[in-house]
């Protein structure tokens, strides 16, 4: 067994965000053992990472690998959410995990999931799960870490967690430089935090990639209006990114954007690579689960429903081709490009932007009750400001907001984004209508700019729909002039009704 002034960890699963993760841990002086199935990988990364700060080890075995780790041992688990991981946990505990063994979940498991693991194995290991989000460099270089089981298990994997996480400026909240120059990060504030017990951590990761989805969906809905709208070349909207990135848009999303606009096709740089990519979209199944879950708690996330549909959409492209030769809309027609439709733009994407995160904090506050957690949201949002994919300039002023007030029911009433929106809605709406009346789909835009007016409207046309429910269901109704929770029903046709004539 290894001996170290420091905790050694575990860590299983050497695909590219393993590997990244490792280097990470190793970077900040914990000495690591890894394991991987295949033991060619493992063996392949021992070799090609001799001089690390601090010693790696490669295991061939589970019994190598689980006698290697100090106790109480810290696993951590890097493997395809779903049964993969149920598997890897059976195999440990056969390998000979003691109670008191912490096992740390750090893929995008199923939040329920988590909660049913943590039950399963109690008694057995500590099981613990948490959130990582900024991709391969994030992994490398400092992530946003977004952890939640057995407050314990957190006292005993916080040392790692805060060492490896991604670091922010205390006073402004921006990231601090290093992992753009590939080193590691040292200083600053931690993007990780003890969110919860049990799912906790796996829930919040959930929205974050779902807003991840109608962010991703908001930008490329604005890159289509700047194109179909101005007839703007890529490499020109690439310019106009840049300049939004020191406003308010000021993202990693925003920043890569204008990054992948100027690239040249590696075949023919005649062309733009945006050009020649299929438009069909991935994805993985969190945005997905993100609006599933809004459904069943009854939360409206309609945008980022949208983006989860926009990506559904995108995958018809066989169908989308054929249906463009008999489906006709207005006609094309470009408009003059000039400063004033570029800002309309940008201010709808701001818009849209602060509705999108308005859902995703409305969707964790319902979670909380339902889940019996107490979130912290200016918490949350804080440690999204840096190594996450959804890291951006205005995550501070989200940690603001619910600074200045932590029961803030809807981020639409704070005072700063009450602002926002009410000096960018009428650009806002000028570009939902040019993109109805020219016929480019913008559903994100349209779904968020309906969520606002929906959110703003003390009567909804929801009276009808219940009546139409109580004649055709009896489902009974409310009445405005009546306590609430007294419930009301109508004999249909009411006598006192005059009959209808055709």
């Amino acid at each position: 067994m290894m001996t170290s002034a420091n905790p050694c960890v575990g860590l299983i699963g050497l695909a590219v965000m393993g590997k990244n993760l490792a280097l990470n841990i190793a970077d900040h002086g914990f000495e690591i053992a890894v394991f991987n199935r295949t033991t060619a990988v493992t063996d392949e990364f021992i070799a090609e990472n001799p001089h690390t700060p601090a010693k790696l080890t490669g295991c061939h075995t589970l019994k190598e690998f689980v006698d290697a780790i100090a106790k109480p041992r810290v696993i951590i688990v890097l493997v395809k959410a779903g049964p993969a991981v149920d598997s890897i946990v059976e195999q440990l505990l056969a390998a000979g995990l003691d109670p008191q063994d912490i096992v740390v979940d750090a893929g995008n498991s199923l939040w329920t999931d988590t909660i049913r693991r943590e039950k399963d194995y109690s008694g057995k290991l500590k099981f613990f799960g948490s959130g990582v989000s900024g991709g391969e460099l994030g992994a490398r270089f400092g992530p946003s870490l977004m952890p939640g089981g057995d407050p314990d298990s957190w006292k005993h994997l916080e040392p790692i967690w805060k060492a490896i996480a991604a670091k922010v400026d205390a006073r402004t909240g921006e990231p601090l430089a290093g992992a753009s120059a590939g080193k590691p990060v040292t200083g600053g504030v931690p993007c990780t935090a003890y969110l919860g017990p049990n799912g906790a951590g796996h829930y919040v990761k959930m929205v974050h990639n779902g807003i991840e989805y109608v962010d991703m969906q908001l930008i490329s809905e604005a890159y289509l209006l700047l194109r179909s709208l101005l007839g703007l070349r890529p490499d020109e909207i690439s310019q106009i990114f840049s300049q939004w990135n020191k406003t308010e848009l000021n993202s990693y999303l925003i920043e890569i954007t204008a990054d992948v606009l100027q690239q040249k096709d590696p075949r023919n740089k005649k062309k733009f690579l945006v050009d020649v990519i299929v438009d069909s979209a991935g994805q993985k199944g969190t945005g997905k689960w993100t609006s599933t879950n809004s459904l069943d708690m009854g939360v409206p996330a309609n945008s980022i429903a949208e983006a989860v549909f926009a990506r559904c959409m995108s995958a018809l492209k066989s169908e989308r081709v054929a249906a463009s030769k008999k489906l006709k809309g207005p006609l094309a027609r470009k408009l003059r490009a000039g400063k004033p439709i570029i800002e309309a733009i940008r201010q709808a994407l701001y818009c849209s932007k602060i509705c999108a995160y308005a859902q995703g904090f409305q969707l964790m506050r319902e979670a909380q009750n339902q889940y019996h957690w107490k979130l912290d949201f200016g918490t949350i949002a804080s440690i999204w400001r840096g190594g996450c994919i959804i890291r951006a300039k205005f995550l501070q002023k989200i940690t603001d907001a619910y600074q200045a007030d932590p029961k803030l029911v809807n981020l639409l009433l704070d005072p700063y984004f009450r602002k926002q929106v009410r000096t960018g809605q009428e650009d806002w709406r000028k570009v939902v209508s040019l993109a109805a009346t020219t016929g480019v789909p913008a559903p994100a835009f349209m779904s968020a700019l309906a969520y606002f007016d929906s959110y703003r409207s003390a009567v909804l046309p929801a009276s009808l729909i219940q009546a139409q429910r109580d004649y055709f269901g009896a489902h009974t109704y409310q009445r405005v002039d009546a306590p609430d929770g007294q419930f009301f029903h109508v004999d249909w046709p009411a006598a006192d009704r005059p009959e209808v004539k055709a």
